[in-house]
C-alpha cells in the first residue's frame, strides 16, 4: 500500500512538474478544424487561380499586371480568413482545456511558448513580403511551409513534445516543393491541411479523448 502510495506521488510530481515547465492545454481537435480551414482555403484559392488564369498556378505569369493585383488580394483575403478562423478557433478551444486542467492560459511558459513560435513565424512572413517584392510568387508556399514549421519546431520546448514532428513535416515538404514551384498550392495544402488533420487526431487521441474509468470498462 505505501509502495502504491509513493507510486502516486512520484507521478504527482512529474504532472506538476510537467505543467510549470510545458504549456499543456494545446488542444488536438484545433489542429483538426484548423486544418478543414486550410483545405477549404486552398480549393477557394485554386478556383481563383483558374478562373484568372485558367491553368492553375502555372499560368500566373502569364496574367496582366492589374489582374495579378486583384489575384494577389482574393488569395491574400482567402488566407487572412483561414488563419483568423483557426486563431480564434484554437484560442477557444485551448481556454476550455486549460479551464478543464486547471491551467492559467497565460504564464510564463504559454509567454515562452508564444515568444518562441511568433519569432520565426514573423520572419518569415518578413521574407515572403520580400519575395513579393521582387515578384518571386512561386517561392512563397514553400517558405512559408519552412518557417511556419521552423517555428512549431521552435516552439516545442514548451508544450508537448509531439508538435516538433508536425514542424519537422512541414520543414521538410517546403524544402521539397522548392523543387515544384508551379506546384506550391498543393503542398501548401499537405502541409497546412492534410498534416495538421492527421497531427490534431493523433494529437486528440493521446492527450484530450476522454478516459472511461474502471467501472466504465468493468461495465463494457
Amino acid at each position: 500500500m505505501e509502495t502504491k502510495n509513493y507510486l502516486q506521488d512520484i507521478a504527482h510530481i512529474k504532472i506538476m512538474m510537467s505543467r510549470s515547465s510545458r504549456f499543456m492545454s494545446i488542444s488536438g481537435l484545433s489542429g483538426i478544424l484548423a486544418g478543414i480551414y486550410a483545405l477549404v482555403g486552398a480549393a477557394l484559392a485554386y478556383v481563383h487561380l483558374t478562373s484568372y488564369t485558367h491553368s492553375g498556378y502555372q499560368g500566373y505569369d502569364l496574367v496582366s499586371d492589374d489582374l495579378r493585383s486583384t489575384l494577389f488580394f482574393n488569395l491574400l483575403e482567402i488566407a487572412l480568413v483561414v488563419l483568423a478562423a483557426a486563431l480564434v478557433t484554437g484560442a477557444i478551444l485551448t481556454y476550455r482545456k486549460a479551464k478543464k486542467l486547471n491551467e492559467d492560459i497565460w504564464n510564463p511558459v504559454s509567454k515562452r511558448l508564444l515568444a518562441n513560435f511568433t519569432v520565426p513565424l514573423i520572419t518569415g512572413g518578413l521574407f515572403c513580403l520580400v519575395l513579393l517584392q521582387y515578384d518571386i510568387v512561386g517561392l512563397v508556399a514553400p517558405a512559408t511551409l519552412i518557417f511556419y514549421g521552423l517555428a512549431l519546431i521552435n516552439a516545442s520546448k514548451f508544450t508537448v513534445g509531439d508538435i516538433k514532428y508536425l514542424g519537422l513535416a512541414n520543414v521538410l515538404i517546403g524544402l521539397v516543393a522548392t523543387q515544384f514551384v508551379g506546384y506550391g498550392l498543393y503542398f501548401w495544402a499537405l502541409g497546412f491541411g492534410v498534416f495538421h488533420i492527421i497531427y490534431g487526431a493523433i494529437m486528440y487521441r493521446k492527450y484530450d479523448r476522454p478516459t472511461p474509468n474502471p467501472s466504465q470498462r468493468a461495465g463494457n
